[in-house]
């Protein structure tokens, strides 16, 4: 298989915001104030030259690309004809300052000559009302400002500021340094504070990465794969976004744009297991100090399956008319009509993103009693609906049914509770929950199992999708257990399409699934090795692991022919499939010569 071309993206960050950046040092897409604000750079999504960041070299013959070693910190190094080259750094600030962690909304950019001296032209241009226009902008002595519906963002500068605001080119005779963010008077030197920024930026991502407990194996999948995760966190409200994206379609030609700005809770659930199993708990504890505030505020008891990342509730779906999409693929949404919907998996979700700080006595924040009559709530909650008709995790938008993975989840709260309330020495709370657990256990059992000799995606059905995998990740079955075989071989033979897995094949309310989704094909790598199909599984990994971008990183869905990447980027979803991969595939430490 081939590499993705069309995404092949690189992002930086700092946990506040984010840019894309493609293959010629230039940004696409990033959003300010935050992740799921009003595109800065717009470019991906059609916005032309309107919303873009390029360094644009005469004669440009190579460029060469990577990232600064474990760290979010991109290099480009250009070449002209002439064999005159420069190098491009950036990066969003990141350190620890004051005993707090400065993360401002600013990306930095820094570029120097290697050999001679390239003739450049700086393309700055600040996308404003969602591609309507370009943000007015207005001049000082070393600075531009641009004055956008969301925000005025001030760039201050070392070069020439005439030639940066006319797009002239000029001769890059030492280096030059760039800060876009606050409209506030810059106040350092930049190129010392730049540098420094730099320097303390790159200090904070590698001491991160020195932290985790990482597989043998794949080392360099897995540390980039743990980047991206983190990238896509919104730390000062601990939320963790689905991608850092909008809009990019699933398949060509689908009309299945959606908005993933926002905090799903399943797919943060699954992000924080990927990094607890390696040992990340700071991403943990942030994220678990979200949940609280999501279930305390629950009206009623219930809980939707996504927040804004700041807990907004509401996030109401609209079209963009000033974008044409993603190669001209539209339409673009802004909010996700999904936050309206029923999606009774969360509330397992909730208690199973918990449940380690009833055990883990390394947290700050040990959870305790008060904790656990709060989840006790989402339980009851869980098994009340653990039979109740819901969209589902795929989320389908025009019909209902009582999913299996649903309902097993609904058990797994149920189950979960049980363990904390014996780690709080609770055992009247624990038989209570474990007597809740046996019931829908009974009932998933009872209408899930097909006349077709397998469990099925709902109840009374006979249809397969890729989550009843997740059976034995869930604890609800052993993966030697006949039944869990049995809806392997069903799961395989009817979703596997060569080295990919669909979802489901079934028509939804947009047609028949085109493309692969990357989550389920990692889903099917887990199961292969969970039975004893190690050599496969391990097959199957390296493909997908061929797959990725020069970033390292994976979207939603892979075209099941070329392996072009479609669907939004990066995804989280397919990020913790290359770390939970790894760590179940590697060879052991203790076995390492």
């Amino acid at each position: 298989m081939t590499r993705p071309q069309g995404l092949d993206l690189s992002p930086i960050g700092n946990c506040a915001v984010s840019a894309l950046i493609d293959g010629d040092a230039r940004f696409v897409w990033g959003c300010v104030p935050r992740v799921d604000g009003d595109p800065a750079f717009a470019a991906l999504l059609g916005g032309g030259t309107e919303g873009q960041w390029a360094i644009e070299v005469e004669g440009r013959a190579t460029t060469e690309q990577a990232y600064l070693r474990n760290t979010a910190v991109l290099r480009t190094v250009v070449t002209d004809t002439a064999g005159a080259s420069l190098e491009i750094i950036d990066f969003c600030p990141r350190f620890e300052r004051f005993g707090r962690m400065f993360r401002p909304v600013a990306y930095a950019r820094m570029v120097r000559p290697l050999a001679g001296a390239p003739r450049i032209a700086v393309a700055l241009d600040i996308a404003a009302g969602w591609g309507g226009g370009s943000a007015d902008v207005t001049m000082g002595s070393n600075h531009l400002r641009f004055l956008a519906p969301a925000g005025t963002l001030r760039l201050t500068t070392d070069a020439p500021i005439g030639y940066i605001a006319s797009g002239r080119s000029f001769r890059l005779e030492r280096p030059l340094h760039f800060y876009l963010g606050p409209d506030e008077q810059f106040d350092r030197y930049l190129n010392v504070a730049l540098p420094e920024m730099l320097a303390e930026t790159i200090m904070e991502w590698r001491q991160w990465v020195r932290g985790l407990a990482i597989p043998y194996e794949w080392q360099d999948a897995v540390i980039r794969a743990a980047i991206g995760l983190k990238l896509c966190c919104h730390e000062a409200s601990g939320a963790i976004v689905a991608a850092l994206t909008t809009s990019i379609p699933e398949a060509p030609g689908s009309g299945r744009t959606w908005d993933y700005r926002y905090c799903w809770l399943r797919d943060a659930y699954y992000t924080v297991q990927a990094l607890n199993r390696l040992g990340a708990l700071d991403v943990l504890e942030n994220y678990l100090g979200y949940l609280r505030n999501v279930v305390t505020r629950a009206d009623g008891g219930h809980i939707k399956p996504l927040y804004g990342v700041e807990l907004e509730e509401d996030l109401p779906e609209r079209l963009v008319p000033d974008l044409p999409g993603y190669r001209g693929e539209g339409p673009v949404r802004v909010g996700n009509q999904a936050h309206e919907h029923l999606q009774n998996d969360v509330y397992g979700q909730v208690v199973l993103s918990n449940i380690q700080a009833f055990l883990d006595k390394r947290l700050f924040r040990p959870a305790d009693a008060v904790d656990f009559a709060a989840l006790e709530r989402v339980g009851d909650r869980a098994f009340a609906l653990h039979d109740a008709p819901d969209a589902g995790l795929w989320e389908l938008r025009t019909r209902e049914r009582v999913h299996t993975y649903s309902s097993a989840m609904c058990w797994a709260a149920c189950d979960r509770l049980a363990i904390a309330a014996d780690a709080l020495a609770l055992p009247d709370r624990a038989a209570f929950w474990r007597d809740r657990a046996a019931i829908v256990r009974a009932r998933i059992e009872a209408e899930a199992w097909s006349s077709k000799g397998h469990f099925a995606a709902s109840f009374g059905g006979d249809e397969l999708d890729a989550s009843l995998l997740q059976l034995v990740d869930l604890g609800f079955m052993a993966p030697d257990d006949p039944r869990f075989l049995a809806t392997l071989n069903a799961v395989e033979a009817a979703l596997r399409r060569g080295s990919h897995m669909l979802r489901y094949d079934e028509a939804d309310d947009f047609g028949a699934p085109e493309t692969a989704f990357n989550f389920c094909t990692f889903w099917l790598i887990e199961a292969l090795a969970l039975v004893g199909r190690q050599d496969e599984a391990r097959a199957l990994f390296e493909e997908m692991l061929a797959l990725r971008s020069r970033a390292g990183l994976l979207s939603e869905d892979s075209d099941m022919a070329s392996g072009e990447a479609w669907g939004n980027y990066p995804q989280t979803y397919s990020l913790v499939g290359i770390i939970n991969c790894a760590n179940l595939l590697s060879t052991p430490w203790r076995l390492a010569r």
